[in-house]
């Protein structure tokens, strides 16, 4: 009952006293039935399961034709040890954004499902419970994206708001007269969009959107919106969703006077989310989306009532640019507590070195960005949001340096948090410039992001997989002993993080080796990474008389010191 209690309290903090009670006491009443219904048995045991769990985020189409396509390759992603996959957008659009455009938030698109045009929704039920079925007889969860600050302005909740003023639906958008209202909100989309507003003849108004203008965003000051949104989650947790990436999660509220981002009022919706779900079951995922700096991101954790997770956006570029330098600095940098702060125990970040969007540059200085940009771009088809991105693959960054990829991947599985693989990575998919063009021409939207998408090619895959010297088979099999050992060893899913200083073969503290020890209750492990092409020393004191490096390769020493190949690396 203390969920629905959190309910009832954040309703009053967002709306006041007394606004839209009988609207609420019915959701709630409904909320009852539902739990009855669905969720009135002991619930998971592991409701923090997310700290262990392996990611493996793709697109239901791009990866094997169609949800049955993934099914057929889950035994692909057992083998390789993940536990969990993150669907990128599976809901009804008409695909100006990739999917994020969302046209009808209760159904997934029927070509994802292997269905004609047109298939009923008992039909579509029906598919996708058997996918969901099917990851779950491996022990792998499924989460999805929802992007809850906008819809299409094809979904019919907007089609009945731009009819008339009177429309019931109106007020579930932001309508303005003029473009001189959130004066202070940024244009996200630099170089693709010029305005947050956007004229609709048909409305004779503005609409407000953050994001293309295709996109609306929705007004969560109208109670009827955010309980429809409210139940949209419901909906699908009913239908076995594991958990929810929410999509543009800073942008909810919006507030004149402000830049519209991070507001007390997004918290609040957020938080009335997480209640909502806890009330039927505890341990529904819900992740946050926000590429923002840590310090306003760890406002989402709430004390353990908002988000389970938080993506650590700046972590990213630190690695690139630690690897392109060959220094330590900025990683230590991004995650001392003065600029990482502490998060409740129950929460985690989750940690990527490449996703569906491009390499992100926002959360980096204006020097460390055109460092990384100059480090990095090969290409000026590359470039994305006038160099405030990097839209390439993780094999395509590092110019198939298998050295660089394999230390890349060896600091994001143990230094903190969640580790997230992007479809196509484990066996090192390059840019797919003929992907990219074929989205432009549909579209019309220069959008650069779409090389790091595209197909795969499953027996191109399956030949590299079968060739030992192969960049795809030497990834895969790097990817599959990590995730193997990491699964073994607490300390990197939970444990804490301290960094160690370590002196070389000349007493100094060498600054191209990353080295860090990982703790949890009794459980220890040092790593020890050379940043640098040239061999590298530290002190073995290091490895407190650890003589085996969990991954199995071989420490080589040489008097006190620990002798560390180019871009070598231990887990001890």
């Amino acid at each position: 009952m203390e969920a629905k209690a959190r309910m009832k309290r954040l309703w009053r903090e967002i709306f006041g006293e007394g606004v839209g009670r009988e609207l609420l006491e019915g959701f709630l009443e409904q909320l009852d039935r539902t739990k009855e219904t669905h969720f009135s048995g002991e619930g998971q045991k592991d409701t923090d399961w997310y700290k262990d769990a392996v990611v493996y985020s793709t697109y239901g189409d791009l990866f094997n034709k169609d949800l049955l396509g993934l099914s057929d390759k889950l035994d692909h992603l057992q083998e390789l040890g993940i536990n969990c996959i993150w669907l990128l957008p599976v809901l009804e659009s008409p695909m100006k954004d990739a999917g994020f455009d969302i046209s009808d938030f209760s159904s997934i698109r029927s070509e994802l499902l292997g269905l004609p045009e047109g298939a009923s929704p008992e039909e579509k039920d029906r598919v996708f419970a058997g996918f969901i079925q099917a990851a779950h007889a491996r022990g792998i969860r499924v989460i999805f994206d929802i992007a809850i600050n906008h819809c299409s302005m094809e979904h019919p909740w907007f089609q009945e708001a731009r009819r008339s003023k009177d429309s019931p639906k109106r007020d579930w958008f932001i309508w303005s007269d003029t473009t001189d209202r959130y004066k202070e909100a940024r244009i996200i989309f630099k170089g693709m969009c010029k305005s947050n507003w956007e004229w609709d003849e048909t409305a004779g108004q503005y609409y407000f959107h953050r994001f293309f203008e295709i996109q609306p965003d929705l007004n969560y000051r109208n109670p009827e919106l955010l309980l429809a949104m409210v139940q949209v989650l419901v909906d699908w947790k009913v239908r076995g969703i594991d958990g929810f990436r929410a999509d543009a999660v800073p942008y909810l509220w919006k507030e004149e006077g402000t830049n519209c981002e991070n507001l007390p009022g997004t918290h609040l919706i957020v938080k009335f989310f997480r209640a909502a779900l806890d009330f039927l079951e505890e341990g529904t995922l819900v992740l946050a989306e926000a590429c923002q700096p840590p310090v306003d991101v760890v406002e989402y954790f709430g004390e353990n009532d908002e988000c389970h997770a938080a993506y650590h956006f700046p972590v990213m570029p630190r690695i690139y640019k630690a690897l392109a330098e060959g220094r330590k600095d900025s990683i230590e940098m991004v995650m001392d507590p003065s600029f990482t702060p502490p998060i409740p125990g129950d929460c985690q970040w989750f940690m990527f070195l490449r996703c569906h969007d491009e390499l992100t540059l926002e959360m980096v200085t204006p020097e460390e960005r055109e460092f990384i940009y100059k480090a990095y771009v090969k290409d000026p088809l590359w470039d994305f949001r006038q160099g405030e991105g990097i839209s390439a693959r993780l094999a395509e960054l590092f110019e198939g340096d298998i050295r660089r990829i394999r230390l890349a991947y060896s600091i994001m599985f143990t230094l903190l948090g969640t580790p997230i693989i992007y479809y196509g990575d484990e066996f090192g998919k390059g840019n797919d410039l003929a992907y990219y063009q074929e989205v432009y021409a549909q579209t019309g939207y220069p959008d650069t992001r779409y090389l790091v998408r595209g197909r795969i090619d499953w027996d191109q895959v399956e030949a590299q997989l079968g060739d030992p010297a192969s960049l795809g088979h030497q990834i895969y099999h790097t990817l599959k002993r990590m995730v193997a050992v990491r699964g073994s060893q607490k300390a990197f899913a939970r444990g804490d993080l301290r960094f160690l200083e370590l002196g070389g073969a000349d007493g100094a503290v060498n600054s191209h080796v990353l080295a860090y020890e990982r703790a949890y209750g009794k459980e220890q492990a040092v790593v020890l990474q050379n940043l640098t092409g040239e061999e590298q020393t530290v002190e073995a004191k290091a490895l407190d008389g650890r003589e085996k490096d969990l991954l199995g390769q071989e420490i080589r020493r040489q008097g006190g010191l620990v002798v560390l190949p180019p871009y070598g690396f231990h887990w001890c």
